[in-house]
């Protein structure tokens, strides 16, 4: 009796075993559309990082152009006072 309770639950064990395994396994279409989103976030990150290679000195032109307007502003507002 004892021999049999312990080869039933050893077989048990093992289909539970065997059932969990596959439960885990991902289907054809689950593994593309998980390869398709890793795509999707490798062009993402790539499309980000051309973003920010344009914006960091486009930024920085910006920050110049603001300056030498400044710096065109106050030459003409000298130029008008020594005329006067």
């Amino acid at each position: 009796m004892k021999k049999l309770g312990y080869d039933l639950s050893l077989i048990l064990s093992a289909l539970v075993l065997v059932v969990l395994v596959g439960c885990k396994q991902e289907t054809p279409a689950e593994k593309a559309k998980a390869a398709a989103a890793s795509g999707n976030a490798v062009s993402e990150a790539a499309g980000q990082a051309a973003v920010d290679a344009i914006k960091t000195p486009m930024d920085k032109a910006r920050q110049a152009e603001g300056k030498l307007e400044k710096s065109a502003e106050q030459t003409a507002a000298e130029i008008k006072k020594s005329t006067q």
